[in-house]
């Protein structure tokens, strides 16, 4: 049997989150792929490869995902790694990661050949609107995914792990919407359930007065205001905040 259509997710673990001044240490993936039954599910081992990021590793990256100069000091650069782990011709139709925004820096459309991207963390808002927090590890241990192995989602900020655990929130994202609703979705500033500051911080936003409400339309995350723009329009009479109905999910 030929080998099925995936959707591939990916980690990176970086010296720095502003590129050109900061590199790659490691990508990691894990694919997903349609199913014989329709559902999507985990597709293959996944892996992960080091990258010698061109400088030295500063301490305070170093602090969060422990990897060491020596570790990555006779790796291949990152220009030759990155194409073959991003762009699995003809068999990928998008790549995904959680806060893609952070990865789509490193992963230019050059390196991915102009790949669709899906956001695990924008596609959360949109999908279960109730969780406490939208991080990758806390969307972990709240959902509870089925099939998840701990120990190999483990530790986490490393790239492998992190992209096998993202892999699990992908999978159920797929079997509840389609690959284009994800995409777009993604494509959108993310959509926020609650208010996150404030004297309205923790409600939701339909809940917050037309005054507090103007307030957020000029704020400095894109987030919040297009968050705030969507609320404004619902209480006029188009657009939706939250959880969208399955109709729209089916479209």
């Amino acid at each position: 049997m030929p080998s099925p259509s995936i959707i591939r997710v990916i980690d990176l673990e970086t010296t720095g989150s502003a590129p050109p001044q900061h590199g790659v240490l490691e990508i990691g993936w894990q694919d997903v792929a349609l199913g014989a039954d329709g559902r999507w599910e985990i597709y293959g081992e996944g892996g992960s490869r080091m990258v010698n990021p061109g400088r030295p590793v500063p301490p305070i990256t170093q602090a969060i995902h422990h990897i060491l100069d020596e570790q990555v000091a006779d790796a291949p650069y990152w220009i030759d790694v990155a194409r073959p782990v991003l762009d699995p011709y003809p068999r990928r139709l998008a790549l995904a990661a959680h806060r893609a925004d952070f990865e789509e820096q490193f992963c230019t459309p050059t390196l991915t050949h102009g790949a669709d991207w899906i956001c695990t963390w924008k596609c959360a808002l949109r999908l279960w609107p109730d969780s406490p927090s939208f991080s990758n590890q806390v969307l972990r241990y709240w959902r509870k995914p089925e099939g998840l192995d701990h120990e190999r989602g483990l530790p986490a900020h490393r790239a492998f792990p992190d992209a096998y655990v993202t892999a699990h929130h992908l999978r159920d994202m797929l079997n509840e919407a389609s690959v284009a609703q994800l995409i777009e979705w993604s494509n959108q500033p993310g959509l926020l359930p609650r208010v996150r500051y404030g004297p309205d911080r923790g409600k939701e936003w339909s809940e917050i007065a037309e005054d507090s409400l103007a307030g957020f339309l000029t704020d400095r995350d894109p987030d919040v205001r297009f968050t705030a723009e969507t609320e404004l329009a619902r209480r006029r009479g188009g657009g939706a905040v939250g959880r969208a109905n399955l109709q729209g999910l089916l479209l």
